[in-house]
Parts: C-alpha cells; sequence; structure tokens
C-alpha cells in the first residue's frame, strides 16, 4: 500500500495550495481518507476527512471555510484545497486511510509520507 502526498511548498499569508495524495495498494472505495497536520513542537491533528462515497465530510474548526477536501475514486486520489493560508497552517501534511469514519489517527491504518506546507507572514 502506498499514500503519496504532494503540492506542498512555500506560500504568502492569504495565498492557496492543493494538496494531492495518490493511494495504490488498496481498494480506495472501502477507505475513508483524511488529511492531518504536525506543526513544529504541537501534536498532529485531523485537519479533514471524507468518507468513502463522499457522503460526509469533517473538517476542524480552524480550516472550516477555508479548506476544502475531495476525492476522485477513479484515481483513488484525495484532495485538499487550501484558501486564505495562515501562517499557523505552517505544518508537515499527511494524508491516511482507514476502514472506519473516524478522527482519530491511531485509528488510520495507512500514512503518507507528508509534505511540507509553510505561509510566510
Amino acid at each position: 500500500v502506498q499514500l503519496q502526498a504532494s503540492g506542498g511548498g512555500l506560500v504568502q499569508a492569504g495565498g492557496s495550495l492543493r494538496l494531492s495524495c495518490a493511494v495504490s495498494g488498496l481498494t480506495f472505495t472501502t477507505h475513508n481518507m483524511a488529511w492531518f497536520r504536525r506543526a513544529p513542537g504541537k501534536e498532529r491533528e485531523i485537519v479533514s476527512a471524507i468518507s468513502r462515497l463522499n457522503s460526509n465530510q469533517y473538517y476542524a474548526s480552524s480550516v472550516k471555510g477555508r479548506f476544502t477536501i475531495s476525492r476522485d475514486n477513479a484515481k483513488s486520489t484525495v484532495y485538499l484545497q487550501m484558501n486564505s493560508l495562515k501562517p499557523e497552517d505552517t505544518a508537515v501534511y499527511y494524508c491516511a486511510s482507514s476502514t472506519t469514519w473516524t478522527a482519530l489517527a491511531h485509528e488510520y491504518g495507512y500514512w503518507g509520507q507528508g509534505t511540507q506546507v509553510t505561509v510566510s507572514s
């Protein structure tokens, strides 16, 4: 199983980035997908999640209204569109998959390698 995250980078505050996570080696439509992040000196936290067939979405309060999660089941890829970025969004972002609909990191069995997002003020 591979989760390949990409799309991170350096952006000024107020800017946008789109993260992608290409999944292989599992049946994509049987897995809920999520994005987590870990900022320097902070605990890992869930950013957003999307259910197997796109019927449910979850957003952390800190990103609601600014970030949008989506998935393309035909391409086995999940996306995170991040708009109006703030310096506090700076973190390594990880995609993860779970057969359970949950916000708990330990319920996610497969993880990508992470992609760095840096937002300058």
